[in-house]
């Protein structure tokens, strides 16, 4: 099944919207404690990421092989995850194994595409 992976976040919180053939799901979170006002913009993106990705495996919406399209408005990640380049942020390296990790684990087939941030879903229900 094909499924398109939104994400987005800021130093107060997180959000992601997984989007199937026949639903849109919707969530959100404010940071942990360990997090709140303490991480960048970026670096709170990829812990959206991270965290849809996870909820998304838990919840069961997203099953092994299934075919995840990442949707990004954020070029940085976009060009990071896609291309394999290193980050020198050791947070973002950090939740960048995790999520890797998830998809090496669960044999999900990973597309990337830049989006504008009009386009991105997960950045509404902030």
């Amino acid at each position: 099944m094909e499924h398109v992976l939104f994400f987005d976040g800021n130093t107060k919180r997180i959000s992601w919207v997984i989007q199937t053939d026949d639903s849109i799901i919707e969530q959100k979170r404010e940071h942990a404690e360990i997090y709140l006002d303490k991480v960048t913009n970026l670096q709170s993106k990829y812990i959206g990421l991270h965290i849809g990705l996870f909820w998304g495996i838990g919840t069961f919406i997203i099953k092994n092989y299934d075919i995840i399209k990442i949707a990004t408005d954020e070029k940085l990640i976009l060009d990071h995850l896609s291309l394999n380049q290193k980050n020198n942020d050791v947070f973002i390296e950090k939740r960048t194994f995790f999520i890797r990790q998830f998809i090496k684990q669960r044999k999900l087939k990973i597309q990337y595409e830049f989006i504008t941030s009009e386009k991105n879903l997960a950045s509404k229900i902030k």
